[in-house]
């Protein structure tokens, strides 16, 4: 039995972020037509290292596809001249069971993340958004702006981050693929956006309520784990919050250290990404009102992903086989 082995190379080779958002949107649908089965992210602790490592299965039953991702978030990476996020993915045949091809997620982890916000934002912000404001600058704040520029006019980009060297990085990058201009400031004004996105991996709050306006749209994409937390708790007081998956960003998203503290209740959260885009629920209703999306990333999102990597790859001939027996 073959089993196509594709490295990051092959995966950016056929990977583009226009068919990844319509991939995922078209996930994300499905998980709100219940379509999907996808246990919680399970997560093994290495507090030594300032690290953990996570399983992520799920099976999209109308799209027959299926597959794990393994992925670990060590945040000192950077320092020892790795990726913060390493991935792998495993896509398995639904009928037997048996692998059918293993790929780098790490890429394919960074545009599946920032299709999601791309995917939430046309939902969520307002039609006319122009200017984004960017808290963090490393591989999600730019796939978060490569995914919003497919979908709104971006006039202006604000970027703050711990490094000066950091935003001039990141703007020297994302100026040759994003139109507008890029302003680099302090994390106040910053917030004085249409669409707010936060990328770090903080533990307690750095974004304050009294800086958000009026009809601003936030994907708060940092908080991942277990007592990870952006917004100040009051933002999402005053806020229409929708998460992407309830149990997991119950335990490991945006909310998850408001409701462990009982400053919010699950009452207080509106809904799911994919029950707005079945028209279960309604996305926004008015320009004045905060909304924000808490993304703790789905293995629907990396699975329909990685099965438009195989397909595409498969076409090109891309890749290298490889005998499991």
């Amino acid at each position: 039995m073959d089993v196509l082995w594709l490295n990051q190379s092959d995966v950016k080779n056929v990977l583009d972020m226009k068919s990844t958002i319509d991939v995922v949107e078209k996930a994300f649908e499905q998980h709100g037509l219940k379509k999907v089965q996808m246990p919680s992210k399970l997560y093994l602790y290495f507090n030594k290292y300032n690290g953990d490592l996570r399983t992520m299965p799920t099976y999209l039953e109308d799209m027959d596809i299926s597959g794990v991702k393994i992925v670990n978030v060590h945040p000192d990476n950077p320092f020892r001249d790795l990726p913060t996020v390493m991935a792998t993915v495993i896509l398995n045949s639904t009928e037997t069971g048996a692998p059918i091809s293993i790929m780098d997620g790490t890429y394919l982890t960074d545009m599946r993340t920032g299709a999601g916000g791309g995917v939430a934002a046309k939902y969520l912000a307002r039609p006319d958004s122009k200017i984004i404001g960017i808290i963090g600058t490393g591989n999600q704040a730019r796939s978060q702006l490569l995914a919003l520029s497919h979908i709104f006019n971006i006039e202006k980009v604000k970027i703050t981050s711990k490094s000066s060297k950091h935003c001039d990085e990141f703007e020297d990058r994302m100026k040759l693929v994003v139109g507008g201009d890029f302003i680099k400031t302090d994390i106040k004004d910053v917030c004085d956006c249409d669409i707010l996105v936060t990328t770090t991996p903080v533990r307690n709050p750095i974004v304050k309520f009294e800086w958000i306006n009026e009809g601003t749209h936030i994907n708060a994409i940092g908080a991942d784990a277990k007592g990870k937390q952006e917004l100040e708790s009051e933002i999402l007081k005053n806020s229409k919050v929708i998460i992407d998956d309830m149990e997991q960003a119950s335990h490991s998203g945006e909310i998850n250290v408001p409701l462990s503290n009982n400053i919010i209740s699950t009452t207080d959260i509106y809904g799911e990404l994919g029950d707005i885009i079945t028209c279960s629920i309604t996305g926004r209703e008015s320009r004045k009102e905060i909304t924000v999306f808490d993304s703790t990333g789905l293995a629907i999102q990396d699975i329909s992903t990685a099965d438009l990597v195989y397909r595409k790859a498969v076409e090109k001939g891309l890749g290298n086989k490889l005998k499991m027996f």
